[in-house]
């Protein structure tokens, strides 16, 4: 019987799958975004959202707690320093699981999974920027024709 027994297995090792979980949690930070097989979006959600919740508090204990998971130094301190205030006024729920279809090769099942407030990619702002700006330089030079 499965009693209180939480978790998926997954069909691997009990050291495959904490490296894989550890793996993909680190790469959701990194990139804020990131596809894979829905039974491990759902699994990686729980762990992402505990790592977030230390990240708010931001102690040194908080940070030796995720660093036991999160080995990469770059992503730790984008987790204390960016994503822990980002996420200071919210509750919970930091992630969002989004199905994608299915993949070609096996049909498994893919998902996307995110964080909720992601920042704004570097070259989506520029090209805004640049299209307001384009914008605002086409409605002067009808303004001034029409002078």
């Amino acid at each position: 019987m499965k009693h209180r027994v939480a978790g998926r297995r997954l069909d691997r090792t009990t050291e495959h799958r904490t490296a894989m979980f550890r793996n993909l949690v680190t790469s959701l930070f990194r990139h804020e975004r990131i596809t894979t097989t829905t039974p491990k979006a759902k699994e990686i959600k729980r762990f992402a959202d505990k790592f977030i919740t230390l990240a708010k508090a931001g102690t040194p204990h908080a940070r030796r707690q995720a660093n036991r998971d999160v080995r990469d130094v770059e992503v730790l301190n984008k987790l204390f320093e960016t994503l822990g205030p980002r996420f200071k006024s919210r509750p919970g729920g930091y992630t969002r699981i989004i199905r994608v279809g299915r993949r070609a090769g096996d049909a498994a099942e893919m998902a996307m999974i995110e964080l909720v407030e992601r920042s704004a990619p570097a070259e989506a702002e520029g090209s805004e920027k640049g299209a307001a700006g384009k914008g605002k330089k086409a409605k002067e030079q009808k303004a001034q024709k029409a002078e």
